[in-house]
């Protein structure tokens, strides 16, 4: 079947996510139809890079044996099964492997299957627990200016991105966005640690006076992806944790980007040495092959829902909490961090990658380069208003996955892209900027 019909047919009958649509009539729809390693494969047998791990979710790289027999061995045994009333050996398994990779005394894990889901867990556990405490004032929750936390309605009202909020504003529960730590902000002169620390104080004096009313502050720790990987001082999340505490109000880590490695440590929070109440958790965790996301919290949060009354429970409940083959997924992508030793293997492969993009930080279309462990980013100077799509396609044509955020360019690759593929990401992308 050709390119061409695969694409016409998925214009009648796909509504494609964060897509104008429309847009498909002039640039249709690449169809994939194998991936292996880094890279995908079109029905026209053209070959991409998957620069950006297919929405950050893929660790190491498409179809890896070890995951693929996991998933093989789990088929034969099951698929799923309701998590209410009921348990199985993946589930549980997973569940005691992260409770011992997470900071501090995270034990207990609520199952969902995607990053907005255990965002809205994460907001309905905290002013859930509050309301058990008899602080049943503390019910706003607070977070980061231009942070992004996912599209459902409760995920949407702590988000700060105008494009995916501004039409549903009617829907969504009032929200206060705190000053972002995101060093592109800092005033000249400022370094990105008094930026951070400038941010946090704000952040004091908003609860100062606010925290009688206030459940939760969500944040993503370390990169705000969604407003173009910015990216902050470990100090801002040290002064918050501390600040939280103080006032009694919970720390919501939304680490569906950034955990499992992205930063460089296991989980971002690890850079500042803190704990947060509770950790969220997707994307990376089934290695990017099935829905999957996690809700972990501490057991002075737990009690606060044991009890004789099924009324004080949290009833809360997805159809695939848990899903078999989604946790067989993540504990063979756990067993890849162990055996591999990923984490310094990725220090050595950011190293190189940073040498390499040298050229890229001296280029004068490029401002504002920045890393953290396996993300990059920087802004491209342009007054081209279809730049995004342009450069999406000129990477295309260069044989790159890559879709920037605005005039930001990204790359957050699978951690088993070589030496090759990063010297061709790289010339790649001095190639097409030269065309601006």
């Amino acid at each position: 079947m050709s390119d061409k019909n695969l694409s016409e047919r998925s214009q009648k009958a796909v509504w494609h996510p964060c897509t104008q649509m429309k847009e498909h009539e002039i640039f249709p729809p690449v169809s994939i139809v194998k991936g292996h390693g880094v890279w995908l494969y079109d029905s026209n047998g053209n070959c991409y890079i998957d620069a950006i791990s297919s929405w950050w979710v893929n660790l190491f790289g498409h179809c890896h044996p070890h995951i693929n027999s996991a998933l093989n061995d789990q088929l034969s045994k099951l698929e799923h099964v309701m998590l209410a009333g009921f348990t199985h050996e993946p589930v549980v398994s997973l569940s005691e492997r992260l409770c011992k990779l997470a900071p501090g005394n995270l034990g207990h894990c609520f199952y969902a299957s995607d990053g907005a889901s255990a965002t809205e867990i994460a907001l309905k556990m905290s002013f859930h627990y509050w309301q058990q405490c008899g602080l049943t004032a503390k019910i706003d929750f607070i977070s980061l200016q231009n942070g992004y936390h996912g599209e459902t309605l409760g995920a949407l009202s702590v988000t700060d991105v105008a494009l995916f909020k501004q039409i549903y504003a009617p829907l969504l529960r009032p929200t206060q966005h705190m000053p972002s730590p995101d060093w592109r902000n800092a005033v000249e002169g400022e370094s990105p640690e008094e930026h951070a620390l400038k941010a946090a104080n704000k952040l004091e004096n908003y609860l100062n006076e606010h925290h009688a009313h206030t459940a939760a502050l969500i944040l993503e720790p370390l990169v705000q992806g969604a407003a173009g990987m910015g990216m902050y001082h470990p100090v801002y999340l040290q002064r918050a944790r501390e600040i939280c505490s103080k006032y009694q109000v919970h720390l919501i880590a939304d680490e569906i980007a950034v955990g499992f490695g992205r930063t460089g440590t296991m989980f971002a929070c690890e850079q500042a040495s803190i704990t947060p109440d509770f950790l969220c958790l997707s994307k990376g965790l089934s290695g990017g092959y099935l829905p999957l996301s996690v809700v972990m919290t501490t057991h002075t949060i737990f009690q606060a829902f044991y009890h004789d009354k099924t009324s004080q429970a949290f009833l809360h409940s997805h159809s695939h909490s848990g899903n078999a083959l989604a946790c067989r997924a993540a504990l063979a992508t756990l067993d890849i961090f162990e055996q591999n030793n990923i984490l310094e293997a990725n220090r050595i492969k950011a190293n190189y990658l940073n040498q390499l993009s040298q050229s890229l930080q001296s280029h004068p279309k490029v401002s504002n380069f920045r890393n953290c462990g396996m993300i990059w980013a920087f802004e491209v100077i342009t007054d081209d208003p279809t730049f995004t799509n342009s450069f999406f396609k000129k990477a295309l044509d260069k044989k790159l996955l890559l879709r920037p955020l605005g005039n930001t360019v990204y790359f957050m690759p699978p951690y088993i892209i070589n030496e090759d593929e990063m010297d061709w990401l790289v010339k790649s992308v001095l190639h097409i900027l030269d065309t601006f």
